[in-house]
């Protein structure tokens, strides 16, 4: 099953996460598919602190892929068209 999902990027108390779409099978920093955005929560007012491609995550949900629990909550929170998906 494809889920959509965090991998931690970045060094020791900077976190960097990549939102991927993944086989649920595979390691959290394993491989993956497809990157289809990002989330910096370190990140300041001049920088982009969250970013999806929202037709690679609608063609993944189409397909039948499941989103974590965090990835859904940002894109709630960063998205007010998430309930048109």
């Amino acid at each position: 099953m494809v889920i959509i999902r965090l991998t931690r990027k970045g060094a020791k108390n900077r976190p960097f996460f990549n939102i991927i779409a993944t086989d649920s099978r595979n390691s959290r920093d394993g491989r993956f598919i497809e990157r289809i955005g990002f989330y910096n929560p370190l990140a300041s007012k001049k920088e982009k602190k969250f970013k999806i491609l929202l037709n690679r995550f609608t063609y993944w949900k189409q397909v039948g892929a499941k989103t974590s629990l965090t990835v859904d909550r940002l894109i709630r929170y960063n998205n007010k068209n998430y309930f048109n998906l």
